[in-house]
């Protein structure tokens, strides 16, 4: 569907009312539906992009515009395609863990409700939401981001050592953008980073949106640029140890790196949730690209979510879910 207007959303869940009844969870959950006057229809929260928005941006906008919530993005969900008014549409949306907001009907809006899944499965059977509400699964998860630095001029230009190159102004300019786009998935998070100054520069942004610090770790260096580890092992079991400390932790995480060492980083950060298949067969990212690895949160209700599919021009580039791992919810590629 070429030129098509692109708009998103997010379907909200929440554990239903009784999920903490005796202590025991229960697979049932609450979806956030949206009433509009306009259409005299219930559905779930989304809009039309703003000229070169980004399409996590318009989700998380246009969802609190309509519902009062700012939400935290998870998995990603199908992306519908259809006619509105003879122009064609593409709806981009994600999941969203939502039990600990208030909702209120906002822009356009003139009632909200929080529904049993199953109700809001029914209730939108046939609309252009079925594909979405129908691969909903609601397990909370927690995001493992992987970035690439952002652009630092070409190495061969830079008169001192490589490690202290900074970013350009296109890579300045990327960092900012990558601070509001990776707040979507975690608001708050740990934020790591190769000691390279490039690599600090593009999550620094990021850090200081919540006054958060950069921590500087040396095997997220390329192999063969540092003397602190004498062997590949060496530094493979370190980062093997941080990344099963930071799932452990199941806290979100950002992790910024170099392309040399980002396949290898990504496969054990799929090997540590318990899915090696997941590593998809090109791994790289253009520079200020990441990935979100989500991962499923103690206590996550459900089963995993399985996005496919994913759309380009400054939108999310190419996805791969991956179904067998019971940690790994999936595996999604950014770019800024």
């Amino acid at each position: 569907m070429t030129d098509a207007t692109l708009a998103a959303g997010a379907a909200i869940w929440r554990p239903a009312a009784d999920a903490a009844r005796d202590g025991q969870e229960s697979p049932d959950a609450e979806v956030l539906l949206v009433h509009r006057p306009k259409y005299d229809d219930w559905s779930l929260p989304k809009g039309k992009s703003e000229p070169g928005e980004h399409l996590l941006l318009t989700a998380a906008r246009e969802t609190s515009e309509e519902t009062c919530i700012r939400p935290v993005l998870g998995p990603r969900l199908p992306t519908v395609e259809y006619f509105s008014w003879g122009r064609p549409k593409r709806v981009s949306y994600w999941s969203s863990f939502g039990s600990v907001h208030e909702a209120a009907p906002g822009n356009e809006i003139d009632a909200v409700a929080w529904l049993p899944l199953a109700q809001a499965r029914e209730l939108l059977a046939g609309t252009n939401d079925d594909p979405v509400i129908s691969a909903l699964r609601p397990v909370q998860t927690v995001p493992l981001i992987l970035v690439r630095h952002a652009s630092a001029g070409r190495k061969e230009d830079w008169p001192g050592p490589d490690a202290s190159r900074p970013l350009d102004a296109h890579g300045a300019a990327d960092a900012q953008v990558l601070a509001s786009l990776m707040a979507c998935f975690a608001p708050v998070a740990r934020v790591i980073s190769s000691p390279a100054l490039r690599c600090t520069e593009t999550v620094r942004p990021y850090a200081e949106s919540f006054s958060g610090t950069v921590e500087a770790e040396v095997c997220l260096t390329p192999y063969g640029r540092t003397s602190d580890f004498p062997t590949r092992t060496d530094q493979v079991d370190a980062l093997r140890t941080l990344l099963s400390a930071l799932v452990a932790d199941r806290r979100p995480a950002v992790l910024c790196l170099h392309r040399e060492n980002l396949p290898d980083v990504l496969s054990e950060a799929c090997a540590v949730l318990g899915a090696p298949a997941a590593v998809p067969a090109d791994p790289s990212l253009p520079k200020g690209g990441f990935w979100v690895a989500h991962h499923v949160a103690p206590g996550g209700l459900g089963g995993v979510v399985s996005p496919q599919g994913g759309p380009g021009d400054g939108s999310p580039g190419k996805e791969r879910a991956s179904r067998a791992p019971e940690e790994l919810a999936s595996l999604e590629r950014y770019e800024p």
